[in-house]
């Protein structure tokens, strides 16, 4: 499965097949979150958020994958990713992007 965030792959003729989408929401435990909270006073990467979105996009690209494999997609074009926050510590990751299917 070839995925970008262009709208087309150099050397191919692609056929649309339609919008594909991948979602998770992923919390912290407290004890990171309070450790988190005091870094924040100093400044600083926080490192174990960065690991959770992190686990959290790729979590979400992995089912975006499924879904356009589902519809028979050699690759997935123009490829987006969203994040928001849901609760204290909790954030919500989204991606999508168009499966297509090339031509021959």
């Amino acid at each position: 499965m070839i995925l970008v965030n262009t709208d087309f792959i150099s050397g191919k003729e692609l056929e649309t097949i339609g919008i594909v989408k991948g979602t998770t929401i992923q919390a912290k435990h407290l004890g990171n979150d309070i450790l988190s909270g005091i870094k924040m006073m100093f400044g600083g990467e926080l490192k174990a958020y960065s690991d959770m979105l992190h686990n959290a996009r790729a979590l979400a690209t992995k089912r975006m994958v499924q879904e356009a494999e589902k519809l028979g997609a050699d690759a997935v074009v123009n490829i987006r990713y969203a994040s928001g926050n849901v609760a204290m510590g909790a954030a919500e990751v989204m991606v999508y992007g168009t499966a297509v299917k090339f031509r021959q």
